[in-house]
């Protein structure tokens, strides 16, 4: 029987795509809310002995959430086979740790509801900072899409001489996987802090590159100030216009408008935005049929 794919509030174009790369029948949902805001679902398609893939884009989450756990348990109660969740953005990664007394460490119940209620999951790059794998918190099985190989071809077909940056150190490794996957040279900013607010940026053999397109390359663009100040030194460099590339584009308040004003602004699939242009739908369904087959 054909996998069916349910897509819940997110995406439709990407949600298209995904159908074709799985050879997914896509299931039809009605949602509607009653008069004192709460959810009301139906599932219109037969799912019993079918697997069933959710779309979900979990950017946003609070207003997904609920409706996600509701569908999945109702999934269920219809006899599916397996229920997955496919969510090219996971939230509630970033609270990894607690700070002060009294803190939710919230990644940790957020990856308790999605393991308690679905048999696998399919995400792009989550924010790992304190977490070596999705393992040390999701109970259900996983596959993580590295966006680093779909970046890469990007670069390769649309710029023909790129340098790719990293803004600091701590960009070395991500920026040398993407650089050496599109057989590019890559340089990352030297910092000389003098004092609180006297910060020195260089780039190193600067010379050597002056006919080369900059490619900053980062995970998340969120407010965009390190993307904004190391164009700013690329520019005092004499170095040509830069080319931002992000796996997730966030762009809270006015980051966008700001980059794009000095840069290149490019972005994968994964939030939906102006800027998206390295598709992710081939490599998720391919991560999905893993999980399906398991």
């Amino acid at each position: 029987m054909k996998t069916i794919l349910i897509n819940l509030e997110s995406d439709p174009a990407l949600a298209a795509q995904l159908c074709q790369a799985l050879d997914a029948q896509l299931g039809k949902i009605e949602l509607r809310r009653f008069p004192d805001d709460e959810s009301y679902l139906r599932v219109l398609t037969d799912c019993q002995d079918h697997n069933i893939v959710i779309f979900c884009n979990l950017y946003q989450p609070d207003s997904k959430i609920l409706r996600l756990l509701l569908l999945s348990y109702t999934l269920r109660q219809m006899g599916a086979l397996k229920v997955g969740l496919i969510t090219p953005y996971l939230a509630y990664m970033r609270q990894d740790k607690q700070f002060h007394a009294g803190e939710c460490v919230s990644s940790r119940p957020f990856a308790k509801l999605i393991s308690d209620s679905l048999d696998f999951m399919v995400t792009v790059d989550p924010h790992l900072h304190r977490y070596d794998s999705l393992d040390e918190i999701y109970s259900t099985p996983s596959r993580v899409v590295h966006a680093a190989p779909l970046i890469a071809d990007w670069i390769k077909t649309h710029i023909p001489k790129p340098l790719l940056i990293g803004p600091d150190s701590e960009s070395e490794q991500w920026v040398s996987q993407v650089a050496e996957l599109a057989n590019a040279p890559f340089q990352v900013l030297h910092k000389i802090r003098r004092g609180d607010y006297d910060v020195e940026v260089t780039l190193p053999e600067v010379e050597r590159w002056r006919l080369h397109t900059p490619v900053l390359v980062d995970d998340i663009i969120s407010s965009g100030r390190t993307m904004l100040e190391t164009i700013n030194h690329l520019e005092h460099a004499g170095m040509p216009r830069t080319t931002c590339i992000a796996v997730h584009g966030i762009f809270a308040a006015d980051a966008y408008a700001e980059l794009q004003a000095v840069a290149e602004v490019i972005t994968s699939r994964t939030i939906p935005h102006p800027s998206n242009q390295i598709e992710i739908a081939s490599a998720i369904a391919r991560a999905t049929q893993e999980l399906l087959q398991a």
